[in-house]
Formats: structure tokens, C-alpha cells, sequence
């Protein structure tokens, strides 16, 4: 074990992923990313059944084609919204949703296959055994809980003209989930390959170090709120900037009773309220840059500091380019990966801030 620990070690200085192929190595971005766009193609309720094994072989002959056809025409979806849709059309939406479920079996090859492999083989110490083991087991949750937001959009709603939609709480918790798998990963794997830097504990970096903290946070729940105006279709509310139509305050703004449902069920609501923690997180981001040029700092924090900001200006551009141009796939996709990547510049401005063990 201990030749295969000293390997290990070695490898600890190699690209994060796929470089490495170890366990704890973050996944390529393009992961939860994946979650929004069956949502922004509309094509997520097509694939009505869920086989962990069984699926993975799509339709290749017309019956088995019409087949799956007629199963999907059996639900809300096609019955209120895609009655006079085509087997051409069908195909589409439901390769876009097999896209998505094959590229989340392939991430979780990737980390169980690597796992089980090191954990034979003695690599891994007992913190990292820890992490590992959670990070695997998140994997499985996550597939899990896609296929019970699923759910939620195939069931009858007790209106027959509601809209058939996934419940927007199972997908804030799916992309969550999905954030926090990320989030965990790509720490991992910083405080592996990132040497840490010994930074005077003064009272400036403790200050910056909480800003920080508190600044990705903000990050990460502005990124979450995002989940329920997908799920809600509030992007296409109010397609104005900066104003919500001609006022500041839309007056639907509390229109649902009682007062709290509004914040998770209320387009108006929910696109008003991700407008406020967008702006706070610009706010923050800048005040943090401008706080940090007052520290001495060394190069690759300075770089982590002003590409946070650079990430953070380019989501805001996006998000209300998505909002203007009234949610095109391709801008709001964009927009949607801007949040990730604004996330992970914020986790690689706390690795670079770590403290020293003593």
C-alpha cells in the first residue's frame, strides 16, 4: 500500500479532472449544467419510466418508436400541451431527456469505478475515505431524486388545464443537490493539488476570509433561486430591466395567500426576488475585490480575487440578456453554466484563502 500512496501523492499535482481519474477530482462542469436543458427544451417529462439498466438501450426500430410514443401520449404532457405532436418531434425531446440520463450514469461511473479501484488498492487515507464514500453516495441520491422530480410532472394535477410541469421544489432540490456535489468535489479537489499559503493571520484577512465565505453563500443560494424560476417559467413574467414592467414593485408581487407561499410560488415573486440576490451578489463581489486590494496577497489569490469579479459582471450581462431577449435556449443555457462558474471562482478564492494547519 505504501508504494501505491506515494503514486497517489504524485498524482495530487496533476489536472483535477479527468487528468487524474481519482475519486475526489471535481466534475467537468458541464454536470449540473445538464440538469436545465431538458428543462429549457422542454423535454423532460418525455421519457415516462425509469430503468436504471433496461433504459440505457434507446428505441431503434418504428414499433419500438411508436411504442414509447404511445406511453408518453398516455400523460399530462402531450394530452394539454403536445396533443398534435409529431414521432419526428417525439424523438427530439425524448433524445435530449436520454442525453441527460446517460451523461449522469457516465458521472457516476466515473466517481464509483475510480473509488472502489483506489480504496482497493490502499490510496486513499481515512479523511479522504470519508469524502469519498459521501461524494459516492451523493451520486446515487442525485440520480434518485432526477427520477422523483420527474414524477412530479406526470402525475394528474387536480385542474385538468394546469400546465403539466415538474414541481418546482424537486427541482431546486435536484439542482441542489447537484450544487453541493460540485461544491464538495472541486474543494476536494483544491485542497489537494492547491498548496496552501502561509498569509499572516492579520485582522484584514480574517475579515476577508469571512467576506468570502459569506460572499459564495450568497452565490450559491442566488444560483438555487434560479431553480424555481426555471421550474416556473418566471423568466417570461417581466421582460424588462431594470424595472419589472413600468414599476419597481409589480403590484402582484404578494398577490397569493397566505404571504410565504409567494416566495416559492409566485412567478412574479420568485423572478423578483432572484433579480435582488443577483444584485446582492455583484454588490458583493465588488466590495470583496475592492476590500482584498487593500491586503497583500500573493499572485494566485490576486487571480482568483479579480476572476471572480470578471465572472461575476459576465453572469449579470447574461442574466438580463436572458431576461430581455425573452429566455432564449442558448442565452439562458449560458447563463445557467455562468452560475457554476461564478461558484467555482468563488470555492477557488476560499481554497486560496485556507488557513494554515498547525
Amino acid at each position: 500500500a505504501a508504494p501505491c500512496r506515494a503514486q497517489c501523492r504524485s498524482r495530487q499535482h496533476r489536472a483535477a479532472w479527468p487528468g487524474g481519474c481519482r475519486p475526489s477530482s471535481p466534475p467537468p462542469p458541464a454536470v449540473p449544467v445538464r440538469v436545465s436543458a431538458p428543462r429549457l427544451t422542454e423535454s423532460g417529462l418525455s421519457m415516462v419510466d425509469w430503468h436504471l439498466v433496461k433504459e440505457m438501450k434507446p428505441p431503434r426500430t418504428q414499433q419500438e418508436w411508436e411504442a414509447e410514443f404511445q406511453k408518453y401520449q398516455q400523460f399530462p404532457e402531450f394530452k394539454i400541451l403536445n396533443h398534435d405532436m409529431t414521432l419526428p418531434e417525439f424523438k427530439f425531446i425524448w433524445y435530449m431527456e436520454y442525453s441527460h440520463r446517460m451523461w449522469g450514469r457516465a458521472v457516476g461511473l466515473a466517481y464509483l469505478l475510480p473509488a472502489a479501484y483506489f480504496w482497493h488498492r490502499g490510496c486513499l487515507s481515512p479523511p479522504l475515505k470519508g469524502r469519498v464514500l459521501a461524494l459516492c453516495a451523493l451520486v446515487c441520491f442525485q440520480g434518485l431524486l432526477g427520477w422523483y422530480m420527474v414524477k412530479s410532472g406526470l402525475e394528474e394535477k387536480p385542474d385538468s388545464y394546469d400546465i403539466p410541469r415538474v414541481s418546482q421544489y424537486r427541482l431546486a432540490a435536484h439542482l441542489g443537490s447537484a450544487l453541493v456535489l460540485y461544491s464538495a468535489s472541486l474543494w476536494t479537489g483544491l485542497s489537494l493539488l492547491l498548496p496552501l499559503h502561509k498569509l499572516p493571520e492579520t485582522k484584514q484577512l480574517l475579515r476577508l476570509r469571512q467576506y468570502a465565505h459569506g460572499t459564495t453563500a450568497l452565490i450559491f443560494l442566488t444560483a438555487l433561486s434560479g431553480a424555481f424560476v426555471a421550474g416556473l417559467d418566471a423568466g417570461l413574467v417581466y421582460n424588462s430591466f431594470p424595472k419589472m414592467g413600468e414599476r419597481w414593485i409589480p403590484d402582484d408581487l404578494l398577490a397569493f395567500s397566505p404571504v410565504l407561499r409567494n416566495i416559492f410560488e409566485n412567478p412574479t415573486t420568485v423572478q423578483f426576488d432572484h433579480r435582488i440576490l443577483g444584485i446582492a451578489s455583484i454588490t458583493a463581489v465588488t466590495a470583496l475585490y475592492f476590500f482584498s486590494r487593500k491586503i497583500p496577497l500573493p499572485r494566485r489569490t490576486r487571480m482568483a480575487v479579480t476572476s471572480l469579479l470578471a465572472v461575476a459582471c459576465m453572469q449579470v450581462g447574461l442574466g438580463i440578456s436572458t431576461l430581455l431577449l425573452y429566455v432564449p435556449t442558448p442565452v439562458a443555457a449560458t447563463h445557467q453554466s455562468g452560475s457554476l462558474a461564478l461558484l467555482s471562482m468563488a470555492l477557488w478564492l476560499m481554497s486560496e484563502l485556507r488557513r494554515v494547519p498547525k
